[in-house]
């Protein structure tokens, strides 16, 4: 694809990335910054101070909640396994 496909508006949208100069010609994208690396013990560190802001739930709301998704699961597993049979039902009554 050359630039001759691409309408004004995808044109506009790359000089403004920084893809084509103003004259229209491709030029070559700056490069992102660099990450500052760090070693192990700062990334632990920051890892630590993160978990520390983090929410974390109570025990009871734990509780609710697993009790929550643990009864959705077994009856939206039933909901399926009663269609499945009811589905099932139908096909061998019609076609037997």
């Amino acid at each position: 694809m050359s630039l001759d496909d691409l309408n004004r508006e995808q044109k506009r949208q790359l000089r403004r990335q920084g893809a084509l100069d103003e004259k229209g010609a491709p030029t070559r994208a700056p490069r992102p910054a660099q990450r500052e690396k760090v070693g192990p013990r700062q990334y632990l560190r920051e890892v630590r101070d993160e978990m520390r802001k983090v929410a974390w739930p109570t025990k009871p709301e734990v509780i609710r909640y697993s009790t929550i998704v643990t009864v959705t699961v077994v009856i939206y597993t039933a909901i399926v396994a009663g269609l499945d049979f009811g589905l099932r039902e139908i096909m061998d009554w019609f076609y037997t």
